[in-house]
C-alpha cells in the first residue's frame, strides 16, 4: 500500500472511493483497464490519506441530505480495510451528519459494520449492493480468488435481510462459455429470492473487455482454462462487449423469474431507489423536536 493526498473525494453524483486498486484478484475486473490511468500496480492499494477530512468537509457544506455511495471502483472491504478502518469511519461520518449510504462489495467483511448500517437505516436509508456472478463455489474461487465465495455472500444477504437492510444484487459479469448457463442463472436467482433482495442489476449475459483488463483476463484463462483464451479471441476479437451466445435465451428466464418473485429488474428503477434519500418518521420527529429547542 501507499498513501496519496487527493483534491476531492465526492463525485458529482455523491460517490466516493476511499481506496484505489483492489486485492480481491477477480480475473475479469474492469477497474484494471488502462483508461483509468493507474500509475501503480493494481494490487498496490492507494490509500487516499485525506479522504475522511474531505468527506466531512463535503457533508458539512451540503445544503440537502442525499445518499453517499462507495465501492464503484474499489471494494470498500478489501483486507486492508480491516487494518485501517477507513470505510467504517466514513460510515460514522455519514451517520453523524444524517446522510444515507449505499455501498457495493463482494466481501462478508461488510458485517463488521452491521451496527452502523442499521443505525443509518433507522433514520434514513442504507442499501448494501452485493455482486454475485457464479453459483458454483469451486468456480467462484478461481474467478474471484481472494474474496468470500458466493454461498457466503448469500449468507450475508440473508443476515442483512434479517436486520432490515435493503439489498441489491449485481448479476455481472456472466462469462461466455464458462458460467452462462441456465443452471448458474437460476442458482443465483434463487439465492436472491431467499434473501428478498430489492432488485437485481443485470445488463445482459456477457463481460466487457478492454485494454488492461483483457490482457489480465486472458493470462488467467491460460492459467486455469487452457484453450479458453483462443475461444474468446475467435468469438470476440478485440471487441469491448463480449456477449454470451446464450444471452437471448437467458435474459427472458431472468425477467420471468424477477416478475414472478417481485424482484425489481428495471435498472432505471433500481438506480432511482439507490440515489433517493429518505428521511424516516423517527428522524422527522427528532428534527421537529430539535427545531422547537428540544421542548415538548
Amino acid at each position: 500500500m501507499h498513501e496519496k493526498q487527493v483534491k476531492g473525494i465526492l463525485s458529482a453524483k455523491n460517490g466516493m472511493n476511499l481506496y484505489r486498486g483492489c486485492s480481491h484478484g477477480c480475473i475479469y475486473c474492469d477497474s484494471r483497464s488502462a483508461c483509468y490511468q493507474f500509475d501503480h500496480a493494481f494490487e498496490d492499494i492507494e490509500v487516499k490519506s485525506n479522504a475522511l477530512e474531505l468527506l466531512e468537509l463535503a457533508l458539512r457544506k451540503k445544503r440537502k441530505k442525499c445518499m453517499i455511495g462507495t465501492g464503484s471502483m474499489s471494494d470498500p472491504y478489501i483486507p486492508l480495510e480491516m487494518e485501517l478502518g477507513r470505510t467504517r469511519r466514513a460510515l460514522e461520518l455519514i451517520l453523524s451528519y444524517g446522510f444515507g449510504a449505499t455501498l457495493i462489495t463482494k466481501s462478508d467483511r461488510v458485517l463488521r459494520d452491521l451496527d452502523l448500517l442499521k443505525k443509518i437505516n433507522e433514520t434514513t436509508k442504507c442499501v448494501v449492493q452485493m455482486t454475485l456472478t457464479t453459483y458454483d463455489d469451486g468456480l467462484c474461487k478461481i474467478l474471484e480468488p481472494n474474496v468470500c465465495v458466493t454461498s457466503r455472500r448469500a449468507e450475508v444477504l440473508n443476515i442483512l435481510r434479517d436486520n432490515g437492510i435493503p439489498t441489491v444484487v449485481w448479476l455481472s459479469p456472466v462469462l461466455p462459455f464458462m458460467n452462462d448457463t441456465e443452471e448458474n442463472l437460476l442458482g443465483i436467482l434463487n439465492l436472491c429470492r431467499q434473501a428478498k433482495v430489492f432488485g437485481i442489476l443485470c445488463f445482459g449475459m456477457g463481460v466487457t473487455l478492454r485494454e488492461g483488463n483483457r490482457e489480465y483476463f486472458y493470462q488467467k484463462l491460460d492459467e486455469h482454462f487452457p484453450g479458453m483464451k483462443q475461444k474468446y479471441s475467435a468469438a470476440f476479437g478485440n471487441r469491448y462487449e463480449a456477449a454470451s451466445p446464450n444471452n437471448r435465451a437467458l435474459m427472458p428466464v431472468f425477467y420471468r423469474f424477477c416478475r414472478r418473485h417481485g424482484i425489481v429488474s428495471d435498472s432505471s428503477k433500481i438506480f432511482e431507489f439507490l440515489r433517493t434519500f429518505e428521511e424516516k418518521e423517527t428522524a422527522r420527529q427528532m428534527n421537529l423536536f430539535e427545531s422547537f429547542g428540544g421542548k415538548a
